[in-house]
């Protein structure tokens, strides 16, 4: 039997974290295959310098590499066909985190009545071209393979193209663009497919019947972004969707929906407006209570299943349902109420993902950026990316498991559903307490203790 060479494919890098120190990245998305030592051990064999049927690699080895063959993971080669630098194995001294939710301006060119980051008025800032190649590069040192850009707006940015060209040659993935649309035109969706580029387009719609405009501060502003949905489906590009919910635009909610479909956008996310400063300045008189937003999902969700579920829906935490189902489910059930869910994360999400404000403050998610408590998080100017992903509150806070979360809320601890919800939101919870990750949510305790899971789940099934 003569010798075989075996070589990774090309398209796939070895790497690893604190932690999770044996994983496999396709590129160009960077989709993460965690592995086990012993098939990590099997690659390692791969690179086309060793005789994979010498009689002293074990049979074991032998069975991993040819089901990784099988699976189109490694490929046979000529003797010396070796791995490419890239990918080479590389050990990140921090933990892993998949991608970057990144405000890379503070500013923007509309002016929304409920910004989490007050961008009208430009309160955050933004980072310098230095500042922002900078963390990019702090990235790459620490093995963040994904970055979704946000702003306020980021294509106003003047050295927007820089930043995704850093990216590129960094190779991270630019998986997603949350934009008002304004800037979305021909042009810009050219310059990035030339740099193999297809991030998903995140625009806002807020309603038809002139609601956009209002909520956005600019006339036009609605049949321009629906422009950008019809561009961007056109072209390829994934679109997808967020409402904000007041009493002003709910009753078109129905329609919204449905226009949304009709232009190209594939799925929507809708919540209820948070008590920002600004909201609270310029919309207090169309705030809905969560009673009052529960009960226009309860109405609405039969409407949407007649209408043939025409997008992929999120109604906040308690109702999600694919396009062109009528399966559903309620995130907040996150667990099953057994005490398996004990050692879990209190955000599953947050685990996977950081937020970047204007200012480079690592913070578990976006909404945080309008509560007291984002002032308690790092900044990486002062601890480095590294040293945040390392040992930092940031850290210390996404690795509170749901036991601690019990331990220091009493109402929590003390509430029936506590192993299903694990606490709600913390988001949600620091915006409504005002200072405390660890509070209750009120969203999650209005949903379960006030009867309207049931009253969703009913809804869901009435049609």
């Amino acid at each position: 039997m003569g010798s075989i060479y075996y070589r990774l494919r090309r398209d796939m890098v070895l790497r690893g974290w604190e932690r999770l120190p044996w994983a496999l990245v396709c590129r160009p998305r960077n989709n993460v295959r965690f592995l086990r030592e012993e098939e990590f051990r099997a690659l390692e064999l791969c690179n086309g310098l060793i005789d994979c049927s010498l009689p002293l690699i074990p049979a074991r080895i032998k069975k991993q590499i040819a089901r990784m063959e099988q699976k189109g993971i490694v490929e046979k080669c000529a003797y010396g066909d070796g791995l490419e630098r890239d990918q080479r194995y590389r050990r990140y001294q921090n933990r892993f985190v998949h991608t970057a939710h990144w405000s890379i301006t503070g500013r923007c060119n509309y002016r929304c009545k409920h910004c989490y980051l007050s961008a009208p008025e430009g309160k955050f800032g933004e980072m310098e071209h230095a500042q922002i190649m900078d963390i990019i590069g702090q990235m790459e040192e620490c093995g963040i393979l994904s970055v979704e850009l946000t702003g306020g707006e980021p294509l106003i940015r003047s050295d927007w193209w820089d930043i995704a060209d850093a990216l590129v040659q960094n190779k991270i993935d630019l998986a997603a663009i949350y934009t008002n649309g304004a800037l979305v035109n021909e042009t810009l969706l050219d310059g990035l497919e030339a740099r193999g580029l297809r991030p998903e387009f995140h625009m806002s719609y807020d309603g038809d019947e002139g609601w956009h405009d209002w909520l956005r501060g600019i006339p036009g502003a609605g049949s321009r972004v629906l422009e950008a949905f019809e561009l961007c489906s056109r072209r390829g590009f994934p679109v997808g969707a967020e409402m904000a919910l007041h009493r002003g635009n709910a009753g078109v909610l129905r329609r919204s929906v449905n226009t949304l479909a009709a232009h190209g956008c594939t799925r929507l996310k809708v919540g209820g407006v948070m008590d920002t400063e600004l909201w609270t300045k310029y919309g207090k008189d169309y705030a809905m209570s969560l009673e009052e937003l529960y009960a226009a999902y309860e109405q609405y969700i039969p409407q949407f299943f007649r209408d043939g579920s025409p997008l992929q829906l999120s109604l906040g935490g308690v109702f999600l349902c694919a396009k062109g189902s009528r399966d559903f489910q309620i995130p907040l059930e996150q667990y099953d109420g057994s005490d398996a869910c004990l050692c879990r994360p209190v955000c599953g999400h947050a685990r996977q993902s950081v937020y970047i404000s204007p200012e480079g403050r690592l913070l578990p998610c976006m909404p945080l950026a309008s509560c007291k408590v984002s002032y308690d998080f790092p900044l990486i100017r002062d601890t480095g990316l590294r040293q945040g992903l390392s040992k930092s509150v940031y850290l210390s806070v996404i690795d509170t498991r749901v036991e601690d979360l019990l331990a220091k809320t009493k109402t929590c601890r003390e509430c029936a559903y506590a192993k299903v919800c694990a606490g709600g939101c913390r988001a949600s919870a620091a915006g409504t307490s005002g200072e405390s990750l660890m509070a209750p949510d009120p969203m999650a305790c209005l949903l379960f203790k006030g009867g309207w899971a049931k009253r969703i789940r009913a809804a869901a099934f009435s049609e």
